[in-house]
């Protein structure tokens, strides 16, 4: 079934990406002027654990546009982005080249990277924002995290909470499905679609998505090998009593357990 997933997924994101980036962002020329002002601030959930980005190696798993990415970089990160879409990688690359700094950009499913061990290690691992229901298994998906983060290396993850993926309506959030534990798959409007002008929809390709519980997530990164730091909830704008995004912080720890279930 993931494999399912990727192909339709894919094709959704390589069609009109570039696109609804230049409606949202600018050029690429003028979102690397918009960068070099404000990348700190693109930076904001992460850089309290990161702490100065110099030197460090980032893998950014699903980077998408690589807005979060060329910000790192602005800072002399060394970073590494996976990502499906053609589309994207383009409008990343042009965007790099435009801010003076230099991206290496993998276009690529990130359970089948290309000769995925010669990327090496990293300090850092992150990934943020609408990542994680393109996985029909997190398992497999906290394997290449595992791999790819050197010793002590630390694993970011941002994304959607479950509870306002169930019951929340926003600007990033549609047709809440009221079940907190539908783990069916769905298909849905691929991401960028309401950056569009309505009459530029029409063509545009439908995501196949799968929900997670937080349960669910947090065992899933424990079983990796992960051991987990922080569990952040940020609470929505829209609505302070729900919340719309979480951190989750884990570390690779050298270290053997006993069986969960001797």
């Amino acid at each position: 079934m993931q494999e399912e997933l990727a192909i339709a997924n894919k094709v959704a994101w390589e069609t009109k990406a570039y696109q609804a980036w230049v409606q949202e962002y600018g050029t690429p020329d003028e979102l690397a002027v918009k960068l070099k002002l404000e990348h700190k601030h693109l930076l904001r959930y992460w850089l309290k654990y990161i702490g100065d980005p110099a030197g460090k190696r980032v893998l950014n798993l699903l980077g998408s546009h690589g807005r979060k990415a060329i910000s790192l970089a602005l800072l002399s990160a060394d970073v590494t982005v996976v990502d499906i879409s053609e589309e994207n990688r383009l409008y990343a690359m042009q965007t790099a080249a435009a801010a003076g700094v230099e991206l290496d950009y993998i276009c690529s499913d990130a359970l089948h990277i290309p000769n995925e061990e010669t990327l090496g290690e990293f300090d850092i691992v992150l990934m943020e924002f609408g990542i994680l229901h393109y996985f029909t298994d997190l398992s497999s998906i906290f394997s290449v995290v595992h791999r790819r983060l050197g010793k002590r290396g630390r694993f970011i993850l941002t994304d959607f909470h479950p509870f306002a993926r169930a019951w929340m309506n926003t600007y990033h959030l549609k047709q809440p499905t009221g079940n907190y534990f539908d783990d069916s798959i769905k298909e849905g409007e691929v991401a960028f679609a309401k950056l569009l002008p309505e009459e530029d929809r029409s063509d545009l390709g439908k995501v196949l998505v799968r929900g997670w519980t937080v349960g669910e997530i947090i065992t899933a990164v424990g079983t990796a090998g992960l051991f987990i730091r922080i569990f952040e909830e940020i609470p929505s704008p829209t609505d302070p009593s729900f919340p719309e995004f979480y951190t989750l912080i884990a570390d690779k720890m050298d270290m053997e357990l006993s069986p969960l279930y001797p």
